[in-house]
């Protein structure tokens, strides 16, 4: 009995580790989308339809995790760690189901922001890279049972939050002169602030690691 229940918990480590893949992907694509050549339009909608399906996939996955959560829950009446476990990978998906809405949403801005010129851009590519490894560290973490893996994600939170200040800051000025588009520099602030909020998910998604490992949320009553 205990084997299957063994197994059982396995399953929903490695739906939660195909769950957080596809959001490094979505996330990913969404943001190449936007450095496709204005003159490769159909290399842009593949990615766009990507960016949509992978979401859905994310989307389905959702409901598939939080009904083995259920059912382990009702069946298998966990207790102790195991309890936490379960509790905070029913939170965890969550946030990564957020991740791939908000990853779509950047695909909304791209059409327009692919025409403008790349060096206003560079700074969102290498927020994505933070932002992609924020979220599989908090995944590897929640499955290793890394509480310094967990803890790494917060300091590249804040590696995010710096960046989007530069992006910000660098579009105050750009918007400063006369012949700035202006929809253009919004756009732009956008999708780093969807970044941002990615960022923040996968900074939840730590502290529900910390919380299945030792009992304690800070921002939460349980």
């Amino acid at each position: 009995m205990r084997n299957k229940y063994e197994h059982q918990l396995e399953k929903l480590d490695n739906s939660l580790n195909s769950m957080c893949k596809l959001c490094e992907q979505v996330i990913e694509c969404s943001v190449e989308a936007l450095f496709v050549d204005e003159k490769d339009e159909e290399r842009y909608r593949d990615m766009v339809q990507s960016v949509n399906e992978t979401d859905r996939e994310i989307d389905n996955l959702e409901a598939e995790i939080e009904s083995m959560c259920l059912r382990l829950l009702l069946r298998q009446q966990p207790v102790a760690g195991d309890l936490r476990r379960i509790s905070a990978a029913l939170k965890m998906i969550s946030d990564l189901e957020r991740i791939g809405d908000q990853a779509s949403d950047i695909t909304e801005l791209t059409e327009y922001i692919r025409h403008c010129n790349l060096e206003h851009k560079l700074h969102l590519k290498e927020m994505s890279r933070v932002v992609i490894c924020m979220v599989n560290t908090s995944i590897d973490s929640f499955i290793s049972g890394d509480m310094n893996d967990a803890a790494s994600v917060f300091e590249m939170d804040n590696v995010v939050d710096e960046l989007f200040d530069k992006v910000k800051s660098e579009l105050i000025s750009i918007i400063s002169k006369d012949d700035t588009d202006a929809e253009l520099c919004i756009d732009l602030l956008m999708v780093a602030k969807y970044l941002e909020r990615i960022a923040d998910h996968a900074e939840n998604i730590a502290e529900w690691v910390e919380y299945s490992i030792t009992g304690v949320h800070k921002n939460a009553k349980i």
